[in-house]
This record gives C-alpha cells, sequence and structure tokens, in this order.
C-alpha cells in the first residue's frame, strides 16, 4: 500500500462526490510533505481548479474536509497556499507495514512480457580487466538486476573483442620477446601475462620511432608510419582473417590464456553472464551486411577499397565500415552482432554498457543499422557512462598505468581486514568466517562505492574511502543490517519474536514506514532511469533512518510489550529491505559485524 496512490485515490473519489467530474488519480498530483510542515501526503490543488471552479485554499478544504470525514485513514489536515496537507492515521501506517511484511515479493514489479538485452564488460583480450571494466561489469550487472526487478526479462551479454590490431600487437610481442613463456611457466594469470606484451609492443614501437626520428628527421606521426613493428602487426592481422594456420594456433592460445584470466576475475566480482559472444564469429555476419548495403547503395566503395557510409546528410560525416585491405573495424562486427542479437531474442530494448567515450559510435551504429532496414534498430539504447579517475589522474592501458582489478580486489580485501581489525569487527568469528567477513565488506565497498555515483558522471575512486564505517558508503550499510541482526538474535534469546500488534506508531516510525513503502517506486524510478545510483542512495538514506531511530527509541528494553515485538517488526522489515536493495547491487549484507 503506497500512500501516495492512495491518497491520489482519494482525491478522485473526493471530486467525483464534490464537483460530479471523473477524475483519473493518475491525474492528481501529490508528493511528500515538506518538513516544516505538519502531514504525511500534500495535494497540489491548483490543476483542479478548472473543476472545482474555486479558489486554491477554499478548493483544497473541501476535499479535505470530504477526506476527514469519509475516510477512517486520515487523521487531520491542513491547507498552506493552496497546497492540501494530509496526516495519515496510525491504522493506516500499521496496515502499510503488515502489507509489506506479508508480501514475499516486495519490491518486485509486475511482469511485462518485455525483454532486454544488456550488453556489458566487453573487454578486449590483450590485457587483463582494470578499474574502468570493474564500473562497466558493476553498473551492467546491477542495471539487469534493477531492469529484472521492472518485471522485464533480461538477457545479460558479453561481448569479447577476441580479434583486431590490439590482440595482434600482444601476438606479435610474445613471438619476438617471449622466449615461449606460459601463465604455467612464470606463475601469472593468463590476462596479466598477455598484458604485459601488449606494454611490450608499446615500447617496442617508441623504441623503433625515436630511432626512425633521430636517423631521418621525421616527425612522430610520419616515422610511427614508417614503424615496421606497427606494419608486422598489421601484417598479422591480414594473415589471421585470411585463416593463417600458424597465426590462427597462437591466437587461440593466448585467448585461452586470457579466458581463464577473466573467468577468475568475474568469479571474484560475482558477475555472471546469460550468453557470450565472440567478434571472431560475429564480423563475417557484419561484413556480409556491409556488402548488402554497398548492393543497396547505401555505402560507398573508394578506389582505395575501403568502404564508407556517408552520413554528412545526417549532420555526422564519413565513416569507415572496412579498410582498403577489407579487414573490418568494430563498427563491421557491432552491426552484424546487432542482426544476429534480434534474430535470436526479439529485444524489446538492447542496452550498450558503454563509456562516453564512444557516445559517436552508437549514434553511427543506430543510423547504419537504420539504413539498413532494421526498424528495431530504434531499441537500441547506449547507457553511457563516465570515466573512473584515481587521485593521480587517468589511467593509459598501453603505458603500463591502469589499476589492475585483481589488484585492487586484493587491496580492497587487505584493507577490510586491516579495518575491521582495528574496529573489532571479528571477535569471536572463526578464521573462515572472518575471511569470508573481509571479503563480503570488501565487495561491498567497492561496489557501493562506484554504483552510488550517478552513471553518466566520471567518478575519483579513492580505496581509501570506500571502506568507511560511516557515511554514505558500503560497509555503513552492511553494519546497519548486521546491527539490526544482532538485535533481533537477542530478542529470540529472550523468547521475544518481532510481531504486528497495532500498538501506537511515533512520528519517526512513520516516517520509517513511509519510506520503506515508498521501494517500489525507487524501482520503476531507477528501472526508466537505468540508474541503481538510486537504489544505493535509497538503501543508504534508510540505513540512515534507522540509526537515528536507533540511537533515538528504545527497542528490546521498552516494558510495552506490544509496542516492544512492533519496533522489532519494523526493524526486521528495514533489514529486509536493504537486503533486497543491495542485492540489486550484487552487496550482500552479513548477518555479524
Amino acid at each position: 500500500m503506497n500512500a501516495n496512490l492512495f491518497i491520489a485515490n482519494k482525491t478522485a473519489e473526493a471530486v467525483k462526490s464534490l464537483y460530479g467530474v471523473e477524475t483519473e488519480a493518475s491525474a492528481i498530483q501529490t508528493q511528500a510533505t515538506r518538513k516544516e510542515f505538519e502531514g504525511d501526503v500534500t495535494v497540489v490543488v491548483f490543476p483542479l481548479l478548472r473543476t472545482s471552479k474555486k479558489s486554491p485554499d477554499v478548493t483544497a478544504t473541501e476535499i479535505g474536509d470530504y477526506l476527514a470525514n469519509n475516510c477512517n485513514e486520515i487523521a487531520s489536515y491542513n491547507v498552506v497556499k493552496g497546497f492540501l496537507n494530509i496526516k495519515l492515521s496510525t491504522t493506516f501506517w500499521n496496515e502499510v507495514l503488515g502489507s509489506i511484511i506479508n508480501d514475499k515479493n516486495f519490491g518486485q514489479l509486475p511482469p511485462t512480457g518485455k525483454t532486454v538485452m544488456v550488453e556489458f564488460s566487453s573487454p578486449n583480450t590483450n590485457k587483463p580487466l582494470h578499474l574502468g571494466h570493474i564500473r562497466n561489469n558493476l553498473l551492467g550487472w546491477s542495471v539487469s538486476q534493477l531492469l529484472a526487478a521492472n518485471g522485464h526479462n533480461v538477457v545479460k551479454v558479453n561481448l569479447v573483442n577476441d580479434r583486431g590490431i590490439h590482440i595482434c600487437k600482444s601476438m606479435l610481442a610474445w613471438q619476438r620477446k617471449g622466449n615461449g613463456v606460459t601463465p604455467a611457466s612464470s606463475g601469472k594469470k593468463g590476462d596479466h601475462l598477455v598484458g604485459d606484451f601488449y606494454v611490450e609492443f608499446n615500447n617496442m614501437l617508441v623504441d623503433e620511432v625515436n630511432k626512425i626520428m633521430d636517423e631521418k628527421g621525421l616527425d612522430k606521426d610520419e616515422a610511427t608510419k614508417e614503424a615496421t613493428v606497427l606494419k608486422d602487426a598489421q601484417e598479422m592481422l591480414f594473415k589471421w582473417e585470411n585463416g593463417d594456420a600458424a597465426v590462427v594456433d597462437l591466437w587461440k592460445t593466448m585467448n585461452g590464456w586470457v579466458y581463464e584470466g577473466f573467468a577468475e576475475t568475474y568469479k571474484n566480482l560475482g558477475i555472471s553472464f546469460d550468453k557470450t559472444y565472440y567478434e571472431s564469429q560475429t564480423y563475417l555476419l557484419g561484413k556480409s551486411l556491409v556488402q548488402k548495403g554497398l548492393e543497396m547503395g547505401i555505402f560507398d566503395k573508394h578506389e582505395d577499397g575501403s568502404v564508407w557510409c556517408d552520413l554528412t546528410a545526417d549532420g555526422l560525416d564519413q565513416k569507415l565500415l572496412l579498410r582498403s585491405d577489407g579487414t573490418s573495424v568494430y563498427m563491421t562486427q557491432d552491426i552484424g552482432t546487432a542482426n544476429q542479437r534480434y534474430d535470436q531474442y526479439h529485444f524489446d530494448e538492447h542496452i550498450y554498457v558503454v563509456g562516453n567515450e564512444q557516445n559517436y559510435h552508437f549514434q553511427v551504429l543506430k543510423l547504419v543499422l537504420k539504413k539498413l532496414g532494421f526498424d528495431w534498430s530504434d531499441a537500441i539504447y547506449h547507457l553511457s557512462y563516465g570515466m573512473v579517475e584515481l587521485p593521480e589522474g587517468k589511467m593509459k592501458s598501453r603505458e603500463g598505468t591502469v589499476v589492475d582489478a585483481d589488484d585492487l580486489l586484493e587491496k580492497m580485501y587487505n584493507t577490510a581486514k586491516e579495518t575491521s581489525i582495528e574496529l573489532g569487527k571479528i571477535d569471536g568469528m572463526s578464521e573462515e568466517e572472518q575471511n569470508e567477513l573481509f571479503r563480503i565488506i570488501s565487495l561491498g565497498a567497492l561496489k557501493y562505492f562506484i554504483i552510488k555515483v550517478d552513471p553518466k558522471k566520471t567518478m575519483l575512486f579513492d580505496p581509501r574511502e570506500s571502506i568507511d564505517f560511516n557515511g554514505n558508503t558500503g560497509p555503513f550499510i552492511q553494519y546497519t543490517h548486521a546491527r539490526i541482526k544482532s538485535i533481533l538474535r537477542k530478542a529470540a534469546d529472550q523468547g521475544i519474536a518481532p510481531r504486528l500488534t497495532g500498538a501506537g506508531l511515533l512520528p519517526k516510525e512513520e516516517s520509517i514506514i513511509q519510506m520503506l513503502s515508498s521501494y517500489p517506486d525507487k524501482i520503476k524510478e531507477g528501472g526508466d532511469a537505468h540508474s541503481p545510483a538510486i537504489i544505493a542512495n535509497y538503501a543508504y538514506e534508510l540505513a540512515k533512518e534507522f540509526n537515528q531511530y536507533y540511537h533515538d527509541t528504545t527497542i528490546l528494553k521498552e516494558e510495552n510489550s506490544d509496542v516492544r515485538d512492533q519496533r522489532l517488526a519494523l526493524i526486521e522489515t528495514i533489514a529486509k529491505v536493504l537486503t533486497k536493495a543491495m542485492n540489486i547491487l550484487g552487496i550482500t549484507l552479513p548477518d555479524r559485524m
């Protein structure tokens, strides 16, 4: 039962009775009453003046009188400058709490029948996952969970960029500098080993470019064009696309190393996918669609053999679809992959979770697909998120200055361990329980710190700030949940169980119940905005409200058993709703801390 919806329905009844006009409840404007006024829900009566043909104050007073005389749930009302502030009764709020407790699926919206595909992660196989990938993965996962809570059928997909010039650079460097090293012989995760050779390629290129600049007096751009190591990498890509056996075998081997490394990182992050696509398996379909576009006359082949789509009439520019040597680009495979996915799932919406540096790419993708005759291209939505920066600045993969995901997870674990021990959060726990708690806290800190920021914003990540048991952090919410569970265990030890008694409620208790009842609205709001940050900050506000309530209110030592048991029911419900909200973010709430 939602207070705003309840008042909207009752106000619609009042308008019909008072003025003889049918009004939809959805047309009634309601909002939470401002803190400086008495009330729970405020009705904005100005849109109703055409119907009442009376002044704002008179209209508000007439509706208020009707509600007070005809609804037992209305305790009182007041009118302030045309705004009708309504105070709901204790009985109403007890009924709301009971409805939340009895609804096993509270917060899960009804099925929509809509299929939503969410692509996230999409790593390249030339390097391990880094901090930027972590934001992508955590955002993609939580958006998927949020959309599922909105009643949609959600398909989580990954596209592995397993072919192209990037992996050829790592392969070439391994051939020339690797001396046959493997993950087994080096003791390194495969994705880390391959990433080392991507950095090594860049070192080789820099050395050669500097040498050419010194010997021939060329500028950097001209020298780069002459660098044989870059030409050799491009030649390797050409050989791969033409099925050269030796190149393909090395490609399979090194990608295999990377996949094993990725799988371990995904597992540690608590991330999984319903289906994984590989660029190597979709780029040919993309090339066939480019050929179709040529035949349709919507693409152009230049003299050098490259294929382009002229989008200047659409306010963009010319977009390369195939290189002059026939090799494909990212756009080629994205065209093919999107078509394949629609044929397989007939999605109603396809969300690409990709950083904002690719905004133009997805503008072009939608437009090219539309020109190819695919009306479903309108279903494509680019969830464009801001970059993650560090106190020391931006990260650069080719220079080896990224924050590695595995290293970050380990650092977070160690920080959680140190902080927990320092604050005495592990007293009485076995070693196994301690290690699990450190893991839960470290992941909760990382996930919450990243997800609480609106996706569109660039964010500054500082691991030290994220693990804090006070403030807007994951550990604060985790500790709040553990504190509630501790109270409930003590109650159980005394033979006391939470129960609804219909006892009187404090104003703070009514406001908490109102906040709890708004959870489904937050689910919808977050889903519509594709923003799990809305759920993260809701959980924080709820945890904050509990802590203030706990500080000011007697619970277990309350002498009136009806009041005590009802308060236990209230805090138990807070714990359950916090668990639901944080589950959407992929965060576990421990019972003990």
